[in-house]
């Protein structure tokens, strides 16, 4: 269900300004400024990693952040795949998006999606911003790549439509992203600005679908993304641009919802005009929601607020779009998390998911003709070549793929081996030297010139090497012997099966 803004709900200017502001903070405890502000009408939080210590302090801090604002939104950065904040310290139970593509059952999707909204709102969380609906059509996309369904526009519409159902039945907000679409970019927007060069007609086919079919399935708020669309907006990045929110989100796609804004820290949105600035440029384009990074502090949240009071005072922004912001804002509250109670024990309790499990994962794997051939009753792996890259701001730090599904009781052919970390910094001395059989566990793999060339000195040294690629790998399979399509907890325990089954019977596995 859309909502129509209220018009002028909230009373008073700096309120409604504070409304449509939804910064971060570090740590575990909510600082006394943002209570306050809460209190004075901020429009919620967004969390991040470092908030996230446990469960009972998640929900004792959403408790408290409610408590201050009822009607505050509380939203994380939860997709249930390589980009998870609920499982920051352990890797999600989910298998992500590229997985769920692959399966192509928009049940067992909408299914996860349902799970996802279950352990959020049982800890208080009002919205989270997923699912990712970019249609990866770029192999060399470094920040969508597993956070996408697919590459195909339909089948990226109909999981996003089943994702959207799914988390939204719990009465938790999703929040379709990036619009109107990050899929056909080669840069990250966190660190610069992606231009995506392509006509209406294209968008209209390609990267429009997904959105298009999440506003039919009524999805609560869209994220706009930071980068520039020459075609329709050759001087402003998404966020910043009324002729892509105005005219075709809000005027082609007849979207009514809220419009909330990729991270204004970003450089996409405020690497030329700062964070003041862009939020003003944001409210005048059409957002309604801006969302601000973890590093904010109370003095530059003034700043914000100033900076919006002197754009309204000097005419460059309509005070009535402010409170048409605000109103929005406020409407989540009815008819979606913010009408219910944080519920308590509820599926967080078992730390597994249970509409899909490994099974289902390694039937989305795909692996080359011969791929386990060097495994194959050799019971044991002799050493793990982990390759480690700059992970993107996206997915930050977390655990992943069977580093992170290493740390279960059970035993696994993973512990037995030796590890060697391998990174740009830090490559293989001698290749030959290695204990066999070799497995190189790795993400995008063909994107690193490190990576590739490490593969390839294995491979030209010895005849016992696979290579398992858990990110988006390059179309011709040339470093990927086996394709997980994404990196959580649970594509790992898909992984240490699939191994240890090659391995043969005295490998022990824990899956």
């Amino acid at each position: 269900m859309n909502h129509a803004a209220p018009s002028g709900a909230g009373g008073g200017l700096r309120r409604d300004i504070l409304t449509t502001l939804l910064p971060g903070f570090t740590g575990p405890a909510a600082p006394d400024w943002v209570l306050a502000r809460l209190r004075d009408g901020l429009g919620g939080v967004c969390l991040f990693g470092s908030n996230v210590v446990a469960r009972d302090q998640l929900a004792a801090l959403c408790a408290e952040l409610r408590g201050a604002n009822p009607a505050a939104v509380v939203a994380i950065d939860e997709e249930g795949g390589d980009v998870t904040r609920l499982y920051y310290d352990r890797g999600a139970p989910w298998p992500g998006n590229a997985v769920l593509g692959r399966l192509d059952d928009p049940s067992l999707t909408e299914a996860v999606g349902r799970e996802v909204g279950e352990a959020l709102r049982a800890l208080g969380v009002t919205m989270t911003f997923a699912p990712d609906a970019d249609v990866n059509s770029n192999p060399e996309n470094p920040v969508i790549g597993t956070r996408s369904f697919g590459a195909d526009p339909a089948l990226a519409a109909r999981h996003t439509a089943a994702w959207v159902r799914g988390v939204q039945s719990t009465g938790v907000d999703a929040s379709a992203k990036h619009f109107p679409g990050h899929g056909d970019t080669s840069a990250d927007s966190h660190l610069a600005l992606p231009v995506v060069d392509a006509p209406l007609e294209v968008l209209r086919e390609r990267e429009l679908v997904p959105f298009r079919a999440a506003i039919a399935a009524g999805v609560r708020s869209i994220m706009t993304s930071h980068i520039v669309l020459p075609h329709l907006d050759a001087e402003h990045p998404v966020t910043l641009s009324p002729n892509v929110l105005r005219r075709l989100l809000r005027g082609e796609l007849g979207y009514a919802g809220v419009v909330v804004s990729d991270a204004l820290d970003m450089h996409g949105a405020s690497g030329v005009h700062g964070i003041p600035e862009a939020a003003v440029r944001a409210l005048v384009a059409g957002c309604d929601l801006l969302c601000i990074g973890p590093d904010i502090t109370e003095a530059q949240v003034d700043e914000i607020v100033a900076a919006v009071e002197a754009a309204v005072a000097a005419g460059r922004l309509d005070a009535d779009r402010v409170a048409e912001a605000a109103g929005r804002v406020r409407a989540l509250a009815d008819g979606g998390s913010g009408t219910t109670d944080a519920a308590t024990g509820g599926p967080t309790a078992a730390d597994t998911a249970s509409a899909v499990g490994v099974d289902d994962v390694l039937r989305a794997f795909d692996l080359v003709d011969g791929a386990l051939a060097p495994l194959r009753g050799a019971g044991s792996v002799g050493t793990v070549v982990r390759v480690d890259t700059v992970p993107n701001i996206a997915v930050g730090i977390a655990p992943w793929g069977p580093f992170a599904a290493e740390a279960s009781d059970a035993p696994s052919w993973l512990s037995a081996a030796e590890t060697v970390a391998l990174d740009a910094a830090h490559p293989l001395a001698d290749p030959a030297a290695l204990a066999g059989p070799v497995v190189v566990i790795g993400k995008d793999l063909h994107r690193f010139p490190f990576a590739v060339d490490a593969i390839a000195a294995l491979r030209a040294a010895r005849d016992d090497v696979v290579t398992v690629d858990l990110g988006w790998p390059s179309d011709d399979r040339a470093v990927a012997d086996v394709s997980g399509f994404g990196a959580s907890r649970l594509v790992g325990e898909a992984v240490i099966r699939l191994v240890g089954d090659a391995l043969g019977a005295d490998a022990a596995v824990t899956a």
